[in-house]
């Protein structure tokens, strides 16, 4: 396990002091693939319906710790059984940092500003991996994963892999091959920086004015949004894809 510690301005301007997390499985190997969530939480709830709680951190329940739990119980299962190649499991901080929406100066590069740093200065020198999964907001009830546009204007063979075995394995309700618009998420940093082609599942909702799950950035972004069903969908489908990896 590799922690990186670093600092980044945020969008105040104030440095921040920041630590991604790196867990390697089978590090001697150059047949690689990674994993990665961001471990932090929003520090301010702006997209609430209630202004009085527009400055009050949010738990993160699903935007945060759904997609770092499937990875914990991921890594727990590769210790029990070896896959043939290599895995990295990347916890990215200050994912969430960014500008609230109050703001008229909301840039996009001061989101993600842990993978904007990791991009730049990897774990490890020359660090390359075939391919990467993002998992963000990955535990709500009512989730549905689209082909989301980012992903794949980058690495659309990748998803088509993932949504393949998620389908294939029973969880089509879930994983919909439709394909949504661009976000800027971890992995657009992460293809456009250091070019390992990487997608992201992550839960889509067209019926809200986001576009994300309907407590994104809310106080209820709490455990009570998060379904154990829908958790271990996104676990399997990865676990799956990683054991059919040579």
């Amino acid at each position: 396990v590799t922690v990186q510690n670093f600092k980044a301005r945020v969008f105040n301007g104030t440095i921040l002091n920041g630590k991604n997390i790196i867990a390697s499985f089978n590090p001697e190997t150059t047949n690689r693939i990674f994993l990665c969530a961001h471990w932090d939480s929003r520090p301010f709830a702006d997209h609430d319906p209630d202004k009085n709680n527009f400055n009050k951190p949010i738990d993160g329940a699903n935007d945060g710790a759904s997609g770092v739990g499937v990875l914990l119980e991921i890594a727990r299962q590769l210790k029990l059984h070896q896959p043939k190649v290599g895995v990295d499991i990347i916890l990215l901080d200050m994912e969430d940092y960014g500008t609230p929406e109050s703001l008229q100066s909301n840039k996009e590069d001061t989101w993600a500003l842990g993978s904007q740093y990791w991009s730049r200065n990897p774990h490890k020198i020359n660090y390359r991996a075939r391919y990467g999964i993002l998992l963000d907001m990955v535990g709500a009830s009512d989730a549905t994963f689209t082909m989301e546009g980012t992903s794949m204007y980058y690495a659309p063979d990748i998803m088509k892999k993932v949504w393949d075995v998620a389908n294939k394995i029973g969880y089509q309700d879930y994983f919909i091959y439709d394909q949504t618009n661009g976000i800027i998420d971890d992995h657009y940093y992460i293809n456009d920086i250091i070019n390992i082609p990487t997608i992201d599942i992550i839960h889509h909702d067209p019926s809200t004015r986001s576009g994300f799950f309907k407590h994104w950035h809310t106080i209820n972004d709490n455990i009570d949004v998060i379904d154990p069903a829908t958790l271990k969908v996104v676990g399997q489908t990865v676990l799956t894809v990683i054991f059919e990896e040579r």
